[in-house]
């Protein structure tokens, strides 16, 4: 005689669903948009910059220096000390050496905090230093 219940669970597999393969591939999605993001830069403070009718684009491996109307200087998003500018430069330059220090000052800013900063950089080794200025027509 068969034996109906043995026959059963013979032909009973238990399914398994493996997920270390996706948990994989997620990660490997994930390092693939980390690594092609480009991240935008800014100077961390609300500055309304002068038009200027020659005014080009920066290449994106530029060290921003915010100069505000007030008189505050910032750098990577945090408030400096003029006389701080100057070591804050020589250790983005040492992290990157051909990079270009644009100064990004207010219109309503003073000229002489703005030479002082631009001092600051040039003593720090910076070769290549410039003021920003907005397109006219928009910023």
């Amino acid at each position: 005689m068969l034996n109906i219940t043995a026959a059963r669970r013979a032909q009973k597999q238990t399914l398994e669903l493996n997920i270390a393969p996706l948990i994989d591939m997620v990660f490997i999605l994930l390092i693939f948009f980390l690594v092609t993001t480009s991240f935008v830069r800014e100077t961390g403070v609300d500055i309304t910059r002068p038009t200027a009718t020659t005014a080009v684009t920066t290449a994106p491996n530029t060290i921003l220096i915010g100069v505000t109307r007030e008189g505050t200087v910032h750098l990577d998003r945090r408030e400096i000390d003029v006389r701080a500018v100057r070591a804050n430069v020589e250790r983005a330059m040492a992290e990157n050496p051909e990079a270009a220090v644009v100064i990004v000052a207010d219109k309503d800013s003073t000229t002489g905090l703005v030479i002082d900063v631009m001092d600051a950089c040039k003593q720090a080794g910076a070769e290549n230093v410039a003021i920003a200025a907005g397109l006219p027509g928009g910023e």
